[in-house]
C-alpha cells in the first residue's frame, strides 16, 4: 500500500481530467474547489510533476495526465465490479440518472415502476436538468441527452440511442371540441403556444404543412415545454409536442394530435455512459431497458 498514491486526491484527480474542470469536479463530488485544487496538488507532489495546466481561466490536464487518468479510470471501474460482484444479493443499489426535465416528466419517470418490477435491489434517483445546452455536470451514473449516438459527439462517454423524435401539432381534446382543427387551414387564427428551449419547432411545423404565411404569427412564449406542455392542456392554445415523448399524455386523453400524419423529425436521445463505468452489470441492465422501452414506444407511434 505504501507504493499507492493518496486514493481521495486520486479520485478527485479522475473527475477532474474527465470533466475538463476543476469547478465540474468541485460540482460532482460535492466539494468546494479549493478543495479540488488541494487534492491535485497533493497528487501532483506524491508523483513529482504538474498534472494540470493553465489556459487562461480553465486549468487543464497535461497530455501524460489524460493517459494517467483514462487508466485511473479502468482501475476504478475494475473496483466498482468487483465490489457489485461481492456485495450481498438483496442490498439496495443506487443508480444516478440525470435527464431533460420533460424527458423525465412525461418519458422516463411513469415507466420507471417497470423498470422496479425486474429489479426490486436497484434504486433509481433521477434529477433533471433544463438548461437549453444540458450540460455534463454533476455526478451520475446514466445522463440522457438529446444528440446522436455516433461521431464521436460525446467524448469520454458511450453513447446509447434511446428514444427516436418527432414533432407533431397538440392541443387539447376540451379545446378541440369549442375550435376543432381537420386540416392545416383550420390553424390560422388559433393561439400558437412556443417554448425557449424548443426553438424553430413552430417554423418548421408551419413549413411542413403548408403554411409559411403563418410564420410571422405572433406565439405566446414560455421559457421551458413542460410548462408549454402544461398551457397546451389547460386549453391556452396549440403547441407543437414530441413524439413518441408525449404518448402516456395522449393515450389517458390529456392531449391530442389533430393533424398527427404532419411531422418534423428531430434529433432523438441518447444515454452517456462514462466510460470508465462500462461493464457494471446493474448499469448494463438499465440501459438495456431503456433501449427496449424507447422502441415499444416507437412502435407505438408508428
Amino acid at each position: 500500500m505504501s507504493h499507492l498514491p493518496p486514493l481521495n486526491a486520486l479520485r478527485v484527480f479522475e473527475v477532474a481530467a474527465r470533466t475538463g474542470s476543476y469547478a465540474a469536479a468541485a460540482h460532482e463530488l460535492g466539494l468546494t474547489h479549493g478543495a479540488v485544487s488541494r487534492h491535485v496538488s497533493t497528487l501532483e507532489a506524491w508523483l513529482g510533476q504538474k498534472l494540470f495546466r493553465r489556459e487562461g481561466r480553465r486549468m487543464v490536464a497535461t497530455p501524460i495526465a489524460t493517459v494517467f487518468a483514462d487508466e485511473v479510470a479502468q482501475a476504478f471501474a475494475r473496483v466498482a465490479r468487483a465490489a457489485e460482484a461481492c456485495g450481498r444479493p438483496t442490498a439496495r443499489r443506487i443508480l444516478r440518472v440525470s435527464a431533460p426535465t420533460s424527458f423525465a416528466m412525461r418519458w422516463l419517470i411513469p415507466r420507471l415502476e417497470r423498470f422496479h418490477a425486474d429489479n426490486l435491489h436497484v434504486e433509481v434517483i433521477v434529477s433533471t436538468v433544463s438548461t437549453m445546452l444540458e450540460d455534463l455536470r454533476g455526478g451520475f451514473d446514466v445522463a440522457i441527452r438529446r444528440g446522436l449516438g455516433r461521431g464521436g459527439a460525446w467524448p469520454h462517454h458511450r453513447a446509447v440511442p434511446v428514444l427516436d423524435d418527432f414533432d407533431t401539432l397538440i392541443a387539447s381534446p376540451a379545446y378541440l371540441e369549442h375550435h376543432p382543427i381537420h386540416v392545416p387551414a383550420d390553424v390560422e387564427g388559433h393561439a400558437l403556444l412556443a417554448s425557449g428551449t424548443r426553438a424553430g419547432d413552430w417554423v418548421d411545423w408551419l413549413e411542413a404543412a403548408g403554411l409559411p404565411h403563418l410564420l410571422g404569427h405572433p406565439r405566446h412564449l414560455f421559457d421551458h415545454f413542460f410548462v408549454t406542455r402544461q398551457a397546451v392542456e389547460d386549453g391556452l392554445g396549440i403547441g407543437i409536442g414530441p413524439l413518441p415523448m408525449l404518448s402516456i399524455d395522449i393515450a389517458a386523453g390529456r392531449l391530442a394530435t389533430p393533424l398527427p400524419d404532419i411531422r418534423v423529425r428531430r434529433t432523438g436521445y441518447v444515454a452517456l455512459v462514462p466510460q470508465h463505468a462500462d461493464g457494471v452489470p446493474m448499469l448494463g441492465g438499465f440501459i438495456d431497458w431503456l433501449a427496449q422501452e424507447g422502441q415499444r414506444a416507437g412502435e407505438g407511434a408508428g
